[in-house]
């Protein structure tokens, strides 16, 4: 037997009014969201993957290793990061995460207003389902700080924000972690010390409380290592009773998080928050019919910075005064954002592009 047609789409977004209005009727419950770099990009978090970012400034000759280790880092620099290095000698990650580490815990860098705008449309409309968050920044956890309650956040490839051991998984709180990875582990980023000072210093390791073994480490997905049990077990949970996806600044290319595209139901909405159209591949389609001019679209493109777009989006769902009322703990550029957009009160966007 031929495959049952699709099920006609809850609604049709056309613009941000219309998901606003989608987002405060009966008929959407739940709203699951897929987060990746682009909503964390106005907190200056420094970018790993990009030119002049962690990977491609990385300084293996820095690093304590052995001479193999350091071919291997030069030759592909996310080794740095595998488990296949960090399990014979944890140095190189710590080292090279330590600036990160220090400065998440000193809370260098700020939850975003995309960030603050997820909290909102969970306490506003108790429909949040969950966040999978696909950044390791730990940024989703300054709105969401009872976390380990509710679970609203799940976070896809770990976060720098939670400690545990690799070896035997015991956890260790964060803050007396960082005060050994402040003693212990070099600063091969401290502009005071010359290269052959940096070479000279040596680390000492950081062993767990239970197992005593040197694999302590922030909560990150090491290459090599399996995503948390909780994304599958999220997922399968999730995907079926979605009324509403919304994937904001993610490329959707790394798998298996994009996968959530696909398992929602056929009458779920999707709506993109990025600088450019993405997920066709997956089988998003931003403007087809039915072959008989109606249209059947479910799927929509608001295309922008993600901070600008969940504004209007607030601005759509008369929440302005509740972003005005945080300013202060924004981040500079989402705080620009936002006082930007309250001096000038700029038109909303009505594309279905």
């Amino acid at each position: 037997m031929p495959p049952p047609p699709p099920r006609p789409p809850n609604t049709i977004i056309k613009d941000l009014t219309s998901l606003a209005k989608y987002i405060q009727s009966d008929a959407c419950k739940s709203i699951v969201v897929l987060t990746g770099a682009g909503i964390s990009v106005n907190s200056g978090i420094p970018d790993f993957r990009s030119a002049g970012g962690m990977y491609s400034t990385l300084r293996a000759d820095l690093l304590t290793c052995s001479a193999a280790q350091r071919r291997l880092m030069e030759q592909d620099p996310t080794y740095v990061v595998s488990w296949d290095i960090f399990q014979r000698n944890a140095f190189p990650y710590l080292e090279v995460r330590r600036p990160f580490i220090l400065g998440t815990a000193q809370q260098q860098w700020k939850a975003t207003l995309s960030h603050h705008f997820l909290k909102l449309l969970d306490t506003k409309t108790n429909k949040l389902t969950r966040v999978y968050t696909q950044n390791i920044d730990g940024l989703d956890h300054q709105c969401f700080p009872d976390n380990n309650n509710d679970n609203k956040i799940v976070s896809v490839h770990g976060t720098i924000a939670q400690v545990a051991c690799e070896g035997c998984g015991t956890g260790m709180e964060f803050d007396a972690f960082c005060q050994q990875v402040q003693s212990n582990i070099k600063d091969i980023y401290d502009p005071s010390l010359s290269d052959d000072e940096k070479k000279q210093q040596t680390s000492k390791p950081i062993h767990c409380p239970s197992c005593q073994q040197p694999l302590v480490k922030p909560k990150t997905v090491l290459f090599g290592r399996s995503l948390p049990e909780e994304f599958f077990v999220a997922v399968k949970q999730d995907m079926p009773q979605a009324d509403l996806l919304i994937v904001a600044g993610t490329s959707l290319v790394v798998s298996p998080a994009n996968s959530l595209v696909y398992q929602v139901n056929d009458d779920c909405a999707r709506v993109v928050i990025n600088q450019e159209a993405v997920g066709q591949e997956l089988g998003i389609e931003y403007d087809y019919t039915d072959g008989s001019g109606g249209n059947k679209r479910r799927d929509y493109f608001a295309k922008g910075d993600c901070d600008q777009v969940c504004l209007e989006l607030c601005q759509a769902l008369g929440w302005e005064q509740d972003l005005l009322a945080i300013q202060d703990s924004l981040p500079e550029m989402s705080r620009a954002v936002l006082l930007a957009a309250a001096s000038n009160k700029p038109q909303m966007r009505n594309n279905s592009k």
